[in-house]
């Protein structure tokens, strides 16, 4: 269950930062880096989201595929 609330905040932080991006991107209008960064973050949290959920399946075998 920890698991899946970590997951659920990382996915959160994903969007968030991806709206913080559209938010310095129409009001900057592109004048500073202020955007770059917050859609750095969210490519780099994106990045260390899909590296855990690799992990967790490939190694720890927390995450089980429902194959039907």
């Amino acid at each position: 269950m920890l698991f899946k609330l970590f997951v659920l905040v990382l996915l959160f932080s994903v969007i968030s930062s991806l709206a913080v991006g559209l938010f310095y991107l129409v009001r900057d209008k592109g004048s500073t880096e202020r955007t770059v960064r917050a859609l750095t973050m969210r490519i780099a949290i994106s990045v260390a989201l899909f590296a855990l959920l690799m992990i967790t399946f490939f190694i720890m075998n927390w995450v089980m595929p429902h194959f039907t």
